[in-house]
C-alpha cells in the first residue's frame, strides 16, 4: 500500500521561513563571532531581503490556515521596517549600555517572525503560536540588561501581566471552539452568521478583545506600558512601542472583521468605550510626566485609542486608514526614541533644556518628531490623523471624531512642552551625544519619511 504525503506550498510562508532561519543562525553565530555589530548588520540584511521577497509570496497554505494577502503584507512591511530601524539605533546604544549580546539581535528577529505569523494567521492556533513567539522574545528583551534593576522589574511585570492576557486569550478561544467546533477564523464567521447571540459567545468575544487590548496597550489594560517602557532599554522600548502594537491591530482587524463581523452591533459600542477611555488615559496622564520615556508610553496608549477608531468604523476605508496611521506612527515614534538614544542623558524632560543652543540639529529633529506626533502639518502625523478621522466621519461617527480631536489638542501640551524646553529655556549644561553612522541613518530615514508622507501623502494612501 502506497501512502502519498502532500507537501504544502511554502511560497506564501517564505518570508517567515527566511526570518526564522536567520534568528536561529544569529543565535548560533553569537557563540563564535566576537564583533556583535556584525550580527546586527546581518539582521539588517535579513530585514531587507524579507522586504524584497515579500511582494512575490502572495497566496495561502497549510489548508488556508496561513494567508499572505495584501493586508497582511502591509503589516509585515511595518514589522520589517521596525526591525530595520531598531537594529540601526541599537548598534552603538547596546555597546554604550554594556548590554551588547548576540542573542539580543536574535530575539529581535524571533519577535518579528512571531508578528509576521500573527498577521497572516487565519486560524486561532496559528495565531497563538505567533503571539507566543513574539511575546516570549519581547519579555526577554525587556530584561536584557541583566544587572539593571529597572530592566529586571520591567521584564517581570511584562511577563506576569502578559501571561494573564495569554490565559484570557486561550480561554476565549476554547469557548469559541466549544460553540463553533472550529478554530478557523473564516469558518467561525460563517457559523456565527446564522446563530443567535448567546452570553457564552459574548464572553468569549470579550476575553479575546481583552487579551489583544493588552497587546496594543489600550485602557484599562494599559497598566504595564509606562513601567515597562521606562525600565526596558530605550532601543527595546522603541521596538515594543511599534511592533507588538501593529501585530495586535492586525489580529483585531482580522478577527473582528472576519470571525465577529456578524456581531458588530455588540462589539462596536464596547470598542467605542475602550477607545475613548484609552485616549483620555493616555493624553491626560501624559501631561504630568517628567520622564520622557514614560511620556511617550502614555502617548503610545493615546495613539492606540486613535487607531481603534479605524476598527470601529467597520469599513475598508477605516481599516486602510488605521494601517496607514500605523506605518506613519512607526517612523515618527522611532525617530523620537532615536533622539533619546542619541543623547547620553535623554530620559528626563529637563535634559532637553536649552538643547537648541548647544545642539541645534538634534533639537530640530526632535521638533519635527514632536510636531508629527501632535499632528501638525506638513508632517506625516497630520496626514495620518486626517485620513483616519475622515474615514470615521464617512462611517457616521462624527461625534467620536470630535472627541478624538479634543484629546489630540490636549496632546499638543505635552509634546510641545518638549519643544519649549529645547528652545525657550536656559541651558544648564551642554548635552553630550553618542552619535554613530547607523543611528544617523535611522534618524535620516525617519525624518525623510515624516516629511515625504506629509508633503506627498499619495505615497502611502491609495
Amino acid at each position: 500500500m502506497s501512502v502519498s504525503v502532500q507537501i504544502p506550498d511554502l511560497i506564501p510562508v517564505m518570508p517567515e521561513i527566511v526570518v526564522t532561519l536567520a534568528a536561529v543562525i544569529l543565535l548560533m553565530l553569537e557563540l563564535v563571532v566576537k564583533n556583535k555589530n556584525s550580527l546586527g548588520i546581518f539582521a539588517i540584511a535579513v530585514s531587507g531581503l524579507s522586504l524584497y521577497i515579500l511582494p512575490q509570496c502572495q497566496g495561502e497554505t497549510f489548508g488556508g490556515m496561513f494567508v499572505n494577502d495584501t493586508v497582511s503584507s502591509y503589516f509585515k512591511v511595518i514589522f520589517l521596517i521596525n526591525l530595520f530601524l531598531t537594529v540601526l539605533i541599537s548598534l552603538r546604544y547596546m555597546q554604550r549600555e554594556k548590554a551588547e549580546s548576540g542573542e539580543y539581535y536574535g530575539l529581535l528577529v524571533f519577535a518579528t517572525a512571531g508578528m509576521m505569523i500573527m498577521a497572516s494567521a487565519r486560524d486561532f492556533i496559528v495565531l497563538y503560536l505567533g503571539l507566543e513567539l513574539m511575546a516570549l522574545s519581547t519579555y526577554i528583551l525587556a530584561g536584557i540588561k541583566r544587572d539593571d534593576l529597572k530592566s529586571n522589574e520591567a521584564a517581570i511585570k511584562y511577563f506576569l501581566l502578559g501571561g494573564f492576557s495569554s490565559a484570557m486569550l486561550l480561554y476565549g478561544i476554547s469557548l469559541l471552539y466549544g460553540l463553533t467546533a472550529t478554530t478557523d477564523i473564516f469558518k467561525i464567521g460563517e457559523f456565527l452568521k446564522g446563530t443567535e447571540t448567546t452570553p457564552a459567545l459574548l464572553f468569549a468575544m470579550a476575553l479575546i478583545l481583552a487579551a489583544f487590548s493588552f497587546k496594543i496597550a489600550a485602557a484599562p489594560f494599559h497598566m504595564w506600558a509606562p513601567d515597562v517602557y521606562e525600565g526596558a532599554p530605550t532601543s527595546v522600548t522603541a521596538f515594543m512601542s511599534i511592533g507588538p502594537k501593529a501585530a495586535g491591530f492586525a489580529v483585531i482587524a482580522n478577527v473582528f472583521f472576519s470571525a465577529f463581523h456578524g456581531l458588530r452591533a455588540d462589539w462596536a459600542p464596547l470598542l467605542i468605550i475602550i477607545s475613548i477611555t484609552t485616549m483620555a488615559v493616555g493624553n491626560i496622564l501624559a501631561l504630568t510626566q517628567t520622564n520622557i520615556k514614560r511620556m511617550l508610553a502614555y502617548s503610545s496608549i493615546a495613539h492606540a485609542g486613535y487607531m481603534l477608531l479605524g476598527i470601529i468604523a467597520g469599513t475598508e476605508q477605516g481599516l486602510y486608514a488605521m494601517m496607514t496611521y500605523l506605518l506613519i506612527y512607526a517612523f515618527m515614534n522611532m525617530g523620537a526614541f532615536g533622539i533619546i538614544v542619541l543623547m547620553d542623558k535623554g530620559d528626563e524632560l529637563k535634559d532637553y533644556e536649552g538643547l537648541a543652543k548647544s545642539r541645534p540639529l538634534v533639537a530640530a529633529l526632535m521638533l519635527v518628531f514632536m510636531f508629527s506626533l501632535t499632528g501638525i502639518p506638513p508632517t506625516a502625523g497630520f496626514i495620518g490623523k486626517f485620513n483616519l478621522f475622515l474615514a470615521v466621519v464617512q462611517a457616521g461617527y462624527t461625534w467620536l471624531v470630535v472627541v478624538a480631536v479634543i484629546f489630540s489638542a490636549i496632546s499638543a501640551f505635552y509634546y510641545l512642552r518638549v519643544v519649549m524646553n529645547m528652545y525657550m529655556k536656559a541651558m544648564s549644561e551642554e548635552a553630550a551625544l553618542s552619535p554613530s553612522p547607523f543611528l544617523s541613518l535611522a534618524l535620516g530615514i525617519a525624518v525623510f519619511a515624516v516629511f515625504a508622507i506629509g508633503v506627498l501623502p499619495s505615497l502611502v494612501i491609495g
